[in-house]
This record gives structure tokens, C-alpha cells and sequence, in this order.
């Protein structure tokens, strides 16, 4: 289980300088105040506009960075206070898949699962469980250099989940993604939140709406740094008024004011 209560985030940056002059620094508001309670065996969607603070939020969530209030959690562990622990409890996959190329599918798995702690036998093991759930048996001993998007995803997805996580991280994970590999990546991440494939706590962050109304029975929706409501894909149609999701999600992510969400 996963729990953001409350999370915020500001960055210092440097302004335009100017002739003789110092450049000033700027506070930019990140992320304002998000909220995210995702249990075990359900797919949580973390909705947003560009630039709405999806990306930190899920980036404080792996422990790159420390929110400056608020708390995170990850199956009880906090975060900010044991980001081993918390990280260890988690499968996360970003949105730079950052393989090996001059490693092969398999060793690129292995090689994460070894960094897991798991030993050898374990984690071959493990990559090979992994290669039939996302069918990789194709391209499982080629090296990485050259693969498709699709057969990125699937090696960085596998390498995510090498050590059997409990709770699983996917920020925008089909960008780039054909028909055919979006499709597949649904149909896993549907049997991993089953209790045949271990009711994982999965939290996916997207802005396609297509994919929030076929995976996930919760969604949060941000903008502008705040989580602006929360529900189910019926519940914001009736909320917002609207018969179309994308139609309610702009409402929501846009017009917050309108429709007395706390902005």
C-alpha cells in the first residue's frame, strides 16, 4: 500500500541574469498539496496535465528527492526515514528506461535483481518467470541495443519487477507505445493486481485518457500541483456533469473553480 498525505515540494531556480547584475532566484511550487491513498490489489491512476507535478510526486515517492512537508509511506515504511527499506518494497519504472544496450535482456535483469540482493540461481530464475508473464522469449538473450520501444518497456518493466515487489510505480509507461505492445502491457498489469498474479498495489501515472477508463478503478486527478479530486471513472462523470471522461478531466484539471474542487 501506498499513502501521499499532504505532499508539497518547492524548487530554487536561477532567473534571467541581467548586465552586472546577479541572477535572482525564483521559487517554483512543484507540487502544492497532493493526497494518494493506493491499496493492495487495485490500479490507481494518478491523472494530469503536463506540468501538473505528476512526475515529482512519483520522483519523492522513489526517494530522489524529500518533500518539504507532508509524508509518504510505502507499506507503513517511511520514505523520507528509510528509503531503502520503502525502495525495496517497490517495483518503479520512470519514464527514461535507461537500459544496457550492450547487455542482453536477460542480463539486464539479472544484473538489477542482483543489485536486489537476490543471489544468482534466484534471479535468472526470476528472469525467466518474468520473459513468459511479458513474453519476451524473442528477444530475451539479444542485446538491448536496437530494441523497439515495446521490447524496451518489456526488459525495463521485467528489471522492475525482478524482485517481486509488492508495490509496483509506472510513470507514463506507454509513451511511444504501438496498439499491440499498450495492449499487452494492460493485460499484465491487470493479472498483477489480481490475487493470481499477487494483488499488487499499482500506481500508474498518465494523461491518456483511454487508458485511466480501461485500468484503473480509482483515479486521482492533479493540476497544477494539487490533487483537485478523486473517484472512480463514474464518480467524476457524475461529479463534473459530463458523459465523456475527457470532457470531465478538463473540467477537473482546468476548471476546478466551477465545480468547487479545492484548488
Amino acid at each position: 500500500m501506498i499513502e501521499i498525505q499532504n505532499v508539497c515540494k518547492q524548487f530554487v531556480v536561477a532567473g534571467e541574469a541581467k548586465p552586472l547584475r546577479r541572477a535572482p532566484k525564483q521559487i517554483i511550487e512543484a507540487v502544492r498539496g497532493v493526497n494518494l491513498q493506493a491499496p493492495n490489489g487495485r490500479i490507481t491512476g494518478l491523472l494530469g496535465p503536463n506540468g501538473a507535478g505528476k512526475t515529482t510526486t512519483l520522483r519523492m515517492l522513489g526517494a530522489l528527492f524529500q518533500p518539504d512537508s507532508g509524508t509518504i509511506t510505502v507499506d507503513g515504511i517511511a520514505v523520507a526515514k528509510a528509503p531503502r527499506q520503502a525502495l525495496a518494497r517497490m517495483g518503479i519504472l520512470g519514464d527514461a528506461h535507461g537500459l544496457y544496450p550492450r547487455l542482453t535482456a536477460r542480463e539486464n535483469v539479472v544484473y538489477f535483481g542482483r543489485l536486489q540482493g537476490l543471489d544468482s540461481g534466484t534471479a535468472h530464475a526470476r528472469a525467466q518467470e518474468l520473459a513468459r508473464l511479458l513474453d519476451m522469449g524473442a528477444i530475451l538473450d539479444r542485446r538491448a541495443e536496437g530494441f523497439s520501444q515495446g521490447e524496451r518497456m518489456k526488459t525495463a518493466l521485467a528489471r522492475a519487477l525482478v524482485h517481486d515487489p509488492a508495490n509496483i510505480v509506472l510513470d507514463e509507461p506507454t509513451n511511444g507505445l504501438d496498439v499491440l505492445a499498450t495492449r499487452a502491457l494492460r493485460e499484465v498489469l491487470r493479472f498483477l493486481r489480481s490475487p493470481e498474479g499477487g494483488s499488487k498495489c499499482i500506481v500508474f501515472s498518465t494523461h491518456i485518457m483511454p487508458e485511466v477508463q480501461q485500468l484503473c478503478e480509482h483515479v486521482v486527478v492533479m493540476a497544477k500541483g494539487r490533487s483537485v479530486a478523486e473517484g472512480t471513472v463514474d464518480e467524476l462523470l457524475a461529479q463534473t456533469g459530463q458523459i465523456h471522461f475527457e470532457d470531465a478531466f478538463v473540467k477537473l484539471a482546468f476548471e476546478p473553480q466551477d465545480i468547487g474542487v479545492a484548488a
